[in-house]
């Protein structure tokens, strides 16, 4: 298939071997790719920050090139982290290869990504006119809290992003953001014989949610992207807890609220709509009590469809830029001042299972569309063939 072809599955599989689940240490990934780098010529930096659980995590920021510019021309960026796999899945940190498939945990998410660039980055021929950067982080699955820590410290900063996700090398230009709060309403525990003694959290809990679902199929779906699908901001309940006893009036009920809107629209929308409920709940009844606690906030991304590096990226693989509805860590680089575009290989539908695989094909494509990007945007040698 190509020559290339070995050195990608050999790079896969150690990457694969290593267990980056989000709940552990990334480290020894960040040393092992950190040492390729540094072998290669690259500045490598290593920016370390414990999680809320108190695991220390490292992002690697590396550079190699140019003229000591404060922006790199391009950056590769992909997340060590994985989601945690099944026990009963024995081979999940053995790269398996079966029908033209490499089958591993983080082989399509991200790790395949990972390799083309590790390997495109450490065969460059030829002097870069622009800085190349190599940016790996930790916990995108979390939070892209790992992006967001070098946000705060400012580093990171270029003018084109790839960022690695499992598009089937389709680039990506824009997708929704992802919000979430709890609301926690409260009422009167009491015996469930007396009713009227009491005041059901769960049943208050109940009007609330009937409002948010019209709302949601009313006023939001006025708001429009047609370029996405759906094309408007999408709101789902998908927990929710209360009462002690069966025979208990509940005195208190909490359930999430997950939206994730279009580009352009203030994050905020869905939660000022979460107040005006409230208001009107206990406006209308006295002694309604809720509260509404805003858990997570992330932005949508929207890069123009005729932006340089969306446009290069859909030259080389052939395929027009799409939206999608899950997020990245695309706004973390817009926000550090970088064009960006989401693209790897694997397809998002196979990530996050058992059986987790990406395409020989997708490996060997992705590495010469990258190493011609860095050609591109950093005035690189190109060697190879898709």
């Amino acid at each position: 298939m190509s020559d290339t072809l070995p050195e990608l599955r050999e790079t896969l599989r150690e990457l694969v071997a290593l267990d980056t689940t989000s709940s552990r240490p990334n480290a020894p990934l960040v040393e092992w790719a950190g040492a390729r780098l540094e072998a290669a010529g690259f500045q490598v930096e290593r920016v370390a920050y414990r999680d809320g659980a108190g695991v220390e995590k490292v992002n690697l920021v590396a550079v190699k090139g140019g003229g000591g510019e404060e922006r790199a021309g391009l950056a590769l960026v992909g997340h060590t982290d994985c989601v945690p796999y099944d026990a009963a899945w024995t081979d999940a940190l053995r790269l398996t290869e079966r029908d033209g498939r490499l089958y591993g945990r983080g082989a399509c998410d991200t790790k395949g990504f990972i390799a083309c660039a590790l390997y495109a980055a450490t065969h460059l021929t030829g002097k870069l006119k622009a800085p190349l950067m190599v940016l790996l982080t930790a916990d995108e699955e979390l939070g892209c809290e790992g992006a967001k820590q070098l946000v705060a410290l400012g580093k990171g900063r270029a003018r084109h992003a790839i960022v690695g996700e499992p598009t089937s090398l389709v680039p990506v230009r824009a997708h929704k953001g992802y919000c979430l709060a709890e609301v926690e309403v409260r009422g009167r525990e009491g015996h469930s014989a007396y009713p009227d003694e009491g005041a059901s959290a769960i049943f208050r809990a109940g009007r609330f949610l009937q409002k948010l679902e019209t709302l949601a199929r009313t006023r939001l779906r006025e708001e429009r992207d047609e370029s996405f699908e759906p094309p408007f901001t999408t709101v789902n309940v998908g927990l929710i807890s209360g009462g002690k006893a069966p025979n208990v009036i509940s005195g208190a009920c909490r359930f999430t609220v997950e939206w994730r809107p279009i580009p352009r629209q203030p994050q905020e929308r869905v939660l000022e709509l979460l107040e005006s409920i409230r208001h009107e709940l206990v406006r209308d009844e006295p002694g309604y009590e809720a509260r509404i606690q805003l858990l997570r906030s992330e932005p949508a991304v929207d890069t123009r469809a005729d932006a340089e590096v969306v446009r290069v990226l859909a030259e080389l693989s052939g395929n027009a830029p799409i939206t999608v509805p899950f997020g990245t860590e695309a706004p973390q680089l817009t926000e550090l001042g970088a064009q960006a575009v989401v693209f790897g290989p694997g397809d998002i539908r196979v990530a996050h299972q058992t059986g987790e695989y990406v395409p020989l094909e997708h490996l060997v494509r992705c590495e010469v569309y990258l190493t011609r990007a860095i050609a591109h945007f950093c005035g690189a040698a190109v060697t190879g063939t898709p």
